[in-house]
């Protein structure tokens, strides 16, 4: 305890400053570049940035999520290496909850999946999958996951473009972006056949709770505007959480 405690509080740090890291410069750069003030993007020191100091320049103070991300990590690694008794493990359990925390950030605050980022979840979803459920449910569950998904894209597509036409104007929101898609692909492979069915199936439950009540908040304090947008990959992540996570 006195060892494996430390261990798994410094990995979780490691892995939070990671996860900042690559949350706050690849969807400005799409590269492994320098950290910037997003105030005054001046570049931070680097004894600054992993300290999550102000900006040396204009004093502009981290963002919450960053504060958030570097708490949430080490929690993380000693729920699962105490008291979780799942079969992912620590280290597995960790690693897809490191690639969920980006997926989120980037999607909540750029509403975008990058393809790398998809990709390397591709890479994730196969190796995982065929841990935990052998190839053939791993690829069905994959297929499935980006079929699923498509078609649900492909029907938001006609849905917006039926409503452009009887409102005569362009709607520029997307019901859901190829990045959702791509998603639902690797939590398929993740999640396997048929599991993935029932992660779409949170995920839908999940999302209509949250969009009717921030739908009914933004009514009641007259904010509310049509064909608002709300990001979809939190939803889907939720919906794997619950099944990947639970006891």
């Amino acid at each position: 305890m006195l060892v494996i405690l430390p261990l798994m509080i410094i990995s979780g740090i490691l892995v939070g400053l990671l996860a900042n890291y690559l949350s706050d410069v690849l969807p400005q750069t799409r590269s492994l570049s320098h950290p910037v003030c997003q105030q005054c993007k001046q570049s931070f020191g680097i004894t600054d940035y992993l300290l999550l100091r102000p900006c040396h320049h204009c004093g502009a103070k981290r963002s919450i999520r960053s504060w958030v991300v570097q708490m949430f990590y080490p929690l993380a690694f000693i729920y699962l290496t105490f008291f979780s008794p799942n079969r992912l493990g620590v280290w597995i359990g960790a690693g897809l909850l490191f690639y969920f925390g980006l997926v989120i950030i980037m999607d909540l605050e750029h509403r975008l999946i990058l393809n790398p980022i998809s990709m390397a979840g591709a890479l994730i979803g196969v190796c995982t999958g065929f841990y935990m459920h052998g190839w053939e449910s791993t690829l069905l569950g994959g297929v499935a996951g980006f079929g699923i998904m498509w078609v649900l894209f492909l029907l938001g597509e006609l849905y917006l473009r039926f409503l452009s036409k009887k409102r005569r104007e362009v709607i520029e929101e997307v019901a859901l972006g190829f990045g959702d898609v791509n998603l639902g692909g690797v939590l398929g492979l993740i999640l396997g056949w048929p599991g993935i069915t029932a992660g779409l199936l949170f995920a839908i439950l999940i999302g209509g709770l949250v969009s009717g009540g921030y739908l009914i908040y933004t009514m009641l304090n007259k904010h509310y505007r049509p064909n608002t947008a709300i990001p979809y990959a939190p939803f889907l992540i939720l919906g794997a959480i619950l099944l990947l996570y639970r006891p």
